[in-house]
This record gives structure tokens, sequence and C-alpha cells, in this order.
């Protein structure tokens, strides 16, 4: 019998009561679009983030291009960020007129290295959009850095798997100009749908996002800018907001399940992800890396153990992007990593024993014929130049 990859039904079963008593009040009161669970839910996410503001919206990706559209974005202007990313990343910076800047990935890591940022500034860029990919955010306090250095130019973080990490003390979306984030089911906080959330403590940039997200309105039927239909309905904030109730649990498990794993794995002839000192990784995906990947999932897959792989081709090999973008830097870690990168089943149900099924079936398709294990370079540890733990 095949393992979830992400065990949705279990979180159903554990929030039931919660989640469908949340459902029925919509339906009772029949405000399906910014009805009061909207506003509950913005104030507790904005309280959650650290910050004045949270805008909910239709998804991640519209989060991303209401945030682009309220700094004003216009045609050939510059964003600066990762090709080993999903593509709603470069696609909404391409959909606001602008061009994506390619700047290659941390090898241990995989999220955008902050110290190649600063020779990829133009006079043309105006927004730096790092990712915080697999739940481990990105170094912002060294990006944040470099835009100051430049006059202030704005960051986003693409937050879209990193909602509920930790950064030096702060939460994810609450450490920039711009948070933005995904409540997409597979999500650490997910809805039954799609939906998404902005954070920012910058009054202009917050109410330009609210009237954004319905058609540019400051009041109805007034139309103050260029907008979209960008709004969150209120039955998936009822959702959110019933999953609130265990979320903090949910991180905690998601914690120590990255963390068995990292142990667990250790002595296999794989490339685990670095975490960094100075923050945690909330596991939207268990990501390795391994050599000889098609071989591996598939001998994965005979033994009822599901993959996936986040992500098989980096955005600039990417035919609807290879010709709108600018590589600012070579890339050999991002067409590395994407070479390589295979995520297990991970959730915050994942039980040791499920676990324990992953690791013995990995460590079998691993093994040699006769029984030893392969080797790889820089297995079990990070190659790069920052600090990391094994966790």
């Amino acid at each position: 019998m095949s393992l979830p990859f992400i065990d949705l039904q279990a979180q159903y079963a554990a929030l039931k009561t919660t989640i469908d008593a949340r459902i029925q009040r919509v339906l009772d009161h029949g405000q399906y679009i910014m009805g009061p669970e909207v506003k509950e839910l913005e104030t507790a996410l904005a309280a959650y983030a650290g910050v004045r503001h949270c805008i909910t919206v239709a998804s991640g990706t519209e989060a991303l291009l209401i945030a682009l559209m309220a700094m004003d974005l216009q045609p050939g202007d510059e964003v600066i960020t990762t090709p080993f990313t999903f593509a709603a990343t470069a696609e909404m910076i391409v959909l606001a007129g602008g061009v994506p800047v390619f700047v290659d990935i941390e090898p241990d890591g995989c999220n955008l290295d902050a110290t190649r940022v600063e020779a990829a500034i133009t006079p043309r860029t105006k927004a730096i959009m790092p990712v915080s990919l697999y739940g481990q955010v990105c170094d912002m306090d060294a990006i944040n850095a470099v835009a100051a250095r430049h006059g202030g130019i704005p960051v986003i973080e693409d937050a879209a798997q990193s909602f509920g990490a930790s950064y030096k003390g702060r939460k994810s979306c609450g450490l920039s100009t711009w948070g933005a984030t995904s409540f997409f089911p597979s999500k650490p906080l997910g809805c039954y749908g799609d939906g998404g959330a902005l954070f920012t403590d910058d009054d202009a940039l917050a109410q330009a996002a609210r009237e954004i997200r319905v058609h540019g309105q400051s009041q109805r039927y007034t139309h103050t800018r260029v907008g979209v239909g960008g709004r969150m309905d209120t039955l998936q904030c009822a959702v959110v907001l019933g999953k609130l109730e265990r979320f903090d649990w949910e991180i905690e498990r998601r914690l120590a399940i990255g963390a068995r794993y990292q142990r667990l794995l250790a002595e296999l002839p794989l490339r685990r992800l670095a975490v960094r000192e100075d923050r945690d990784c909330v596991w939207a995906q268990f990501t390795v890396q391994v050599e000889g990947r098609e071989a591996v999932v598939d001998a994965l897959k005979q033994a009822g153990i599901p993959t996936a792989i986040h992500y098989p081709r980096p955005l600039h090999r990417q035919p609807a992007y290879e010709q709108r973008c600018r590589v600012a830097t070579p890339l050999p870690h991002a067409e590395a990593a994407a070479q390589r990168v295979m995520s297990l089943p991970m959730s915050a149900d994942l039980s040791e024993a499920q676990q324990d099924q992953v690791v013995a079936a990995l460590r079998a398709a691993l093994s040699r014929p006769d029984g030893s294990l392969s080797r790889t370079a820089g297995e079990g540890r990070g190659e790069g130049r920052h600090p990391a733990r094994s966790t």
C-alpha cells in the first residue's frame, strides 16, 4: 500500500469539528466574498508574522502579481530572482511587464545566493524577489542590506513554501518590504482550494494592494488604479482559520520530522539540505539530492513510496522564459540541483513507522547489487560557505 505524499486526510480528521463548524458558519451567513472571516484571518496572520498589514488574495501567484503592481512595475523593469523555483515567480514578473534577472543559488541550501545579488543590480532594477525554498528562509538580512545600499530597492520574499518558518527570531513574511505566501492545499498552512496573502508594514503599499485585489477600487465603482479580481473567498479563509487551531503544533511536528529525516539519512549517499544555524526549515517539501535520480524514483515507486521533483528544469531553460529573462551570473548550481533534487513524503502527520518505511526503501534504492551503499561526493552535509546544521 502506497504512502501518501502529503496526508491531508489525516489533518482533516484531526480538525474536522473545527473546520466543519467554520464552513457551516459561512454557509449560514452567506457572505461568500469579503465576509467577516476575511478580516478575522488577516488580523490573525498579521499578528503571527509580526507586521501591520495582511491582505488575503486569491492565490500565492496572485500575491506576487499584486505586490509588483502595487510598486508600479513598468515594462522593461528588472526583478532579480532565482531560476530554481516554481514558474509563478518569473511568470508574474513577466505578466507585470518586467524582466526576470536570474542569479545562482547556494549549492547546499538551494536558496538564492545573497552574495551574488549585488553584481546583478542595474539602473533598471526595480525589486529583488528571493524565494524561501522548501521551507527555509533566504538570507534576508544580507539581501535587505544590498537593497538598502542601492537606494532602498524593494524586497519581496516569495514565501509560498515557508510560512511559519523562523529567521533570526523573526517569522517568514515579516522580513522585508513584502512577504507573499500561498495557501495551496499542500503548503505548511493550506486551504481547500487556492488562496494566498501579502504582508507588509508599509501603509501605502497595503492600501494599494487592497484596492488592486478588487479591480482597483478605492470604493464601490470608483476605480483609482488598474486592478485584478484577486480576492480570497470567505470559505477558504474559514478553512485556514480552522487550521490555525493546530498550526503551532504542526510546525513543531514538521521541525521534528525534518530533524529525524536528517538523522536517518546521514549515512546514505545523498546530499541533504543544509539548514543554517540562524534559522529553521518547516519542510514544505523534504528534498534531497541524489545521483541517478530516475532509477531511484522508479525503485521507490515500486516500493510504494511516492516522490516529486521540485524542480526538474530551471526557469532560464524553460521555453516560456529563456527569451524573456536576463541571466546575470553563471547558473551551474541551479542546473546541477535540477538534475538531482527529489522530494520525499512529508506532512505533520507522518508517523515514525512511515518515515522508517521511506528510509528503508531509499537505502535499498541507493545500494549496490552486493548490498553495500554507493558513495556520493558531499553526502550528508551542506557544501556551501555558510554555517549549517543537520537538523
